[in-house]
Order: C-alpha cells, then structure tokens, then sequence
C-alpha cells in the first residue's frame, strides 16, 4: 500500500496532462537533433525487435538517435515513479503494464497522444488496452503487446484418468477435481490443476467467467465488486478447486507453475542460480500463452545448454472454456505505451510511435510471438496450436479495473490476502464483503 500511496503522492506533482512540453522547438516547426530514451520491461522485446526500433528511427530522423534502456518488472514501478516527474531524467518513450497504466495516466504522467490515435491504428488497436489509457475520452498511453492466459495439460496424464478435454467450465471444474482423485501415478502432492493459493492473477478468471468483475465505476466513484453475486459464485467454485484439485502452496502466486508440469526441472532466482529441483506433479497449469517455451522434454540445444522440446504426445494447451463454451475471459497480461508529460522531444517521441504501430513493426511483434496492438495484425502469430490458443483466449479477455488507484491495490498485496484466504477455506462471502471495505477506497487513490 504504501509504494502505491508514494507513487499517486510523487506523481500529482507530474506535469499536468494538459501542459505544453519545452524543447524540440516543435512550436518552431523544426524538429532539433536530439537522442531520444525508450524505457522496455523485461525482456520480451527481444534484441532483433530493438534493433529494428534503433536502426529504423536513425534512419527516418537523420541526426537523431534512440537509446533503449531495459528497466525490471520488479522495479519498474519505483523507477517511474522518480523518473517521470523530472525533466531532466525522464525516459521520452515508456513501456509500462497494462495494469499499471491507469495510475500514471489519472495523474499526467504521460501526454496525451489522441491526436495520433487514428495514425496509429485507431480502432484496429485492442480496445481493452486502449481503455487502460484512456482518461476522460482522452488517449495518454496504447497497447504495445499482449498475451493471455490459457491452460497447459499433461495429455498423457488426463488419457490415463480416462478423461477427456473439458468443453465447458463446468467440465474443467469437475475435470480437474476427478484428475486429482485419481492421481494415476500415485504421485505426492499431485495437483488435477496447480493454483497457487495467492495466484489471484489467475483465480480472477472464474470472477470473469461467471459475469462478475473486480470493480465497477458508480457515478464519479469506483466499487470493488467482489461480493456481487456473480463473483461470489466464481470465488465459490475456485474454492472448491483449491480445495479438491490443487495442492499448491496457500502462498504460491503465478511464478513458473511449469516446474511442476515437467517431468524434472530446476527453480532458478534472479541470478541464475538453482535453487530448487521438481518433478511431475501437475496435470494442468494456467500460463501466458510464452510459457509454452519453459514446457516440454528436457533436450540440449543449440548453444549446448538444456532446452525444453515441446511434445505433442505428452503436452497440450487448451483455452478456459466459459460457461457457455465459447473462451472464457481471463485476465489478459501485456503492455501499453506512452510518451512522458516531461519529454523534452515529444515530437522525436510521436516519431518512434509511428514506427513501433507500423504495419512492419507489428508484423515483427507478432512474429516474436507478442500480440501485435493492431487486430488486424495478429495473422502474424501464425497458425500453430500456440497462436490459436493465444488469439482465441485473447478474443474474450479482460484487464484490472481502469481506477487510478489500482496500481495501490496490486502494490498492497491486498488480492493475495484474499485469495489465501479462499484457499485456506475462509467464508467466501464474509471475505468479500471485509475485502470490498478494504479495496474500494484504494481504488478512488484514497490507499491511506
């Protein structure tokens, strides 16, 4: 709570969105040489990606240069925070996460770019992303890539309780409950569906599936929505997974459920370092759609360092279906991008948002295996069981509430404590309603 609470204080004091950035000499005409800093997370913009963003901006602004600074997930937040409001140490161009996007947009961190929003794909962007930067009818930051959450099984494993692939959801409740009783190797601590007990990122999917949601806007005000009575009956079947199908840990969140997929493999921290070794104790995890990379045989690759080789005979993805069959909305993750308030270049910076929402650059996302912004792109995912998965998974999927105080809520750790809670058997009703008193003031930025 309090990084979130510092982030919203730190930040009221941004330009406001409505300020006219200095320099560039844009109200001049003349665009003034300059090299321009893009702030990436993570690494999932891979290097041949930012080699094309360098080499392709140098080339379109003669005497100009684009810097590429990677930032981590884990610190992105505190970074932003001191980095946006200065001038003289702002990022022009910034990646940040969907989820995240709200805060810094409600308090004018990022400029408002509505006037490229038809230039840069317009409505052929992911709404839902677009959403996510959007104030007041107004664009400051849009959707960079997504990807979305779907299920990894072990076939081999679902063949030999005699099971077959869930159609509805529904059937994937009882599914995986029937797997765990069976546990046909006689396997310890053998999951039907692996869910760790603080994985609310994932657990939100069965709020969605069953027409409730985390917050809605009343008036001018945001509610947290846990106790409407359709997430009740979502909360309500995710306590009977825990409590029947998973055998995670009740503090485990959504970090590399694929451990337990695999027949062996190693837990690794920050540095590379082991830290753990596991073995096969999962029939089915829910992922981003790039795990898929992290699952299968164990094989030693190019490089000679081990590598995973998907199996299709042991291995198989499969979307969450909804009540209804159709794909179920689950939480989709991503990013959004956006242009710093305090840019001193913004019109350097509206030049690399034109390359990064070309048609090319899109191609090369999806080529990456990242959702390209631009629907009209996501072809370039190809057709594999993967890009399937991932486009149809997409096709229903939701995001956090657009509250300017969310990134509070995550920063909380507040959803953690509630879906242990669940896991442990607490009295879902009486939880949500405790939780909804506790979330709905964090989510109108008033996180105390």
């Amino acid at each position: 709570m309090a990084v979130g609470a510092a982030a919203t204080l730190a930040l009221t004091a941004c330009s406001s969105s409505t300020d006219t950035p200095e320099g560039d000499g844009t109200s001049a005409g003349a665009v003034e040489a300059a090299d321009i800093t893009l702030w990436l997370a993570g690494g999932d913009t891979n290097d041949d990606l930012r080699a094309y963003l360098v080499d392709t901006f140098a080339a379109e602004n003669p005497g100009s240069t684009l810097t590429i600074e990677e930032q981590p997930w884990g610190d992105l937040d505190a970074k932003l925070t001191t980095a946006l409001p200065d001038a003289n140490n702002t990022p022009d161009v910034v990646e940040v996460g969907n989820t995240q996007s709200p805060t810094y947009t409600n308090v004018g961190a990022f400029l408002d770019i509505s006037d490229m929003y038809d230039e840069l794909g317009g409505d052929d962007l992911l709404q839902s992303f677009v959403a996510a930067g959007e104030v007041d009818g107004l664009n400051y930051t849009l959707p960079y890539y997504f990807g979305s959450r779907y299920m990894f099984v072990r076939k081999d494993v679902w063949a030999e309780a005699g099971l077959e692939m869930p159609t509805t959801l529904d059937e994937f409740n009882s599914s995986v409950k029937a797997i765990a009783a069976a546990n046909p190797r006689g396997i310890d601590n053998f999951s039907g569906f692996f869910l760790g007990g603080q994985d609310w990122r994932n657990g939100i999917s069965w709020i969605f599936a069953n027409g409730g949601d985390l917050a809605t806007k009343d008036g001018d005000e945001w509610v947290s929505t846990l106790s409407d009575p359709n997430s009740i009956t979502g909360l309500t079947q995710l306590q009977e997974i825990y409590e029947s199908a998973s055998n995670a840990p009740a503090d485990a969140k959504d970090a590399s459920p694929w451990l337990y997929l695999n027949d062996t493999d190693e837990a690794m921290d920050a540095d590379g370092a082991v830290t753990a070794s596991t073995s096969l104790a999962a029939a089915t995890i829910m992922a981003p759609g790039w795990a898929h990379w992290s699952i299968g045989d164990l094989v030693t690759g190019e490089d000679g360092k081990p590598a995973r080789e998907w199996n299709d005979a042991t291995f198989g993805v499969l979307v969450l279906p909804g009540v209804d069959g159709e794909p179920a909305p689950v939480f989709a993750g991503g990013s959004n991008i956006g242009i710093s308030a305090k840019s001193e270049h913004p019109e350097l910076a509206k030049a690399l948002l034109r390359i990064i929402f070309s048609d090319e650059y899109q191609q090369l996302l999806g080529g990456a295996g990242l959702g390209p912004a631009n629907q009209t792109m996501v072809s370039s995912l190809g057709d594999d069981q993967f890009a399937q998965a991932l486009i149809a998974s997409a096709s229903n999927s939701k995001l956090t509430p657009a509250a300017p105080g969310w990134a509070s809520v995550e920063s909380s750790k507040v959803l953690e404590e509630f879906f242990s809670k669940i896991s442990t058997g607490g009295d879902v009703t009486a939880l949500a309603q405790e939780y909804d008193e506790k979330i709905t003031p964090m989510l109108n930025g008033n996180a105390g």
